[in-house]
């Protein structure tokens, strides 16, 4: 993959390089339709991927090792010639991340920590040569950071194109197993999730804090395989606390000015046990320190439980990444329950 830093902000101070490249290999399974799931998603494709990031520049940026298991989803496929998206989420290592002591690296301001989030996002398309090569081209996205655990940490985004091989050692033919999707209900669930978030809040290797996070919301799945939801967020934030407390703000009211607010609406998309999960909100109560006036989530829920009867129809751990644009705010780790 070659490209190039996206510069999401001036704040970024460390120099841009010229030309950025990703070198990926990706050990994948095609799926045959033997899960539900399978067969509502047409057949898609799983995989585990390592890659290393040479972000062009190795005095500031040095390079990331990553690992990231991967989803493919078909857009179309014909005899010879197919077309895919991709996403990936995984952990990445930083070999020069910003540090004040003892090396002083400070140039690199976007990345404040050695181990962080890694998301790609790609779409391919692809020509069969024979039973066992296939040639790929297309156009990626990653991202990288630690979700405000490390400050700074403005992240590190590379935008560009990709070519490349695919190798199958038995053949790319398998036998598909031919059936209808079973139906689900269309279904309403009560849902609430409880999550907790570490940060720093504005000094680089400072201490850290806790944030308490509670959703509560109503869904509906839709298509046997989705679900759209809405409902409101409470957030409340120990590091905002404390900053108050240390610059003298709002004295003796601190507590009541560290909290937030928000309705929010997004959609999951169900894949077997896992779901991917889009959220975007907008603020009703913002607390002393303030963002922008609507958030986004992207993460992931794995169901420890899921049932069509009974009262307890969904038990999920969940990990979530919060931004406001392109500044994340927080890594959100939580378990949700649905009635």
């Amino acid at each position: 993959m070659g490209g190039k830093i996206f510069k999401h902000t001036p704040k970024i101070t460390g120099p841009i390089p010229a030309f950025s490249s990703i070198y990926e290999v990706n050990v994948f399974q095609k799926t045959t339709g033997r899960q539900p799931w399978q067969l509502h998603r047409h057949y898609p494709t799983i995989g585990v991927a390592l890659a290393l990031t040479d972000f062009g520049l190795d005095s500031v940026y040095g390079k990331a090792f990553s690992i990231y298991p991967n989803l493919e989803i078909p857009i179309f496929r014909r005899q010879k010639i197919e077309w895919t998206l991709r996403a990936g989420f995984g952990f990445c290592y930083a070999t020069r991340p910003y540090k004040r002591y003892p090396t002083w690296d400070t140039f690199n301001n976007a990345i404040g920590s050695g181990l962080n989030n890694y998301t790609l996002f790609s779409t391919d398309l692809r020509y069969k040569i024979n039973g066992h090569w296939q040639a790929q081209l297309g156009f990626n996205f990653s991202h990288m950071s630690n979700a405000a655990m490390r400050l700074p940490n403005y992240g590190l985004n590379v935008y560009g194109a990709h070519v490349g091989v695919r190798y199958f050692p038995v053949s790319s033919e398998i036998e598909k197993i031919k059936k209808t999707a079973p139906v689900l209900k269309n279904r309403w669930l009560i849902q609430f999730r409880y999550g907790m978030a570490i940060n720093e809040i504005s000094v680089p290797d400072g201490p850290l804090y806790l944030t308490y996070i509670l959703s509560g919301y109503v869904s509906k799945r839709y298509a046997g395989k989705n679900k759209i939801f809405a409902g409101l967020d409470y957030s409340y934030h120990k590091g905002i606390e404390a900053f108050q407390k240390n610059n003298e703000l709002n004295v003796g009211h601190e507590k009541a000015h560290s909290w937030k607010s928000a309705v929010f609406v997004g959609n999951e998309f169900l894949i077997g046990r896992a779901g991917i999960l889009l959220q975007v909100g907008v603020y009703i109560r913002e607390a002393a320190l303030k963002l922008d006036p609507y958030y986004q989530k992207l993460g992931l829920n794995y169901y420890l439980v899921q049932k069509e009867e009974g009262p307890l129809k969904e038990l999920a751990i969940s990990v979530l990444l919060k931004t406001h644009k392109a500044q994340a705010e927080l890594a959100e780790f939580g378990i949700g329950v649905g009635f």
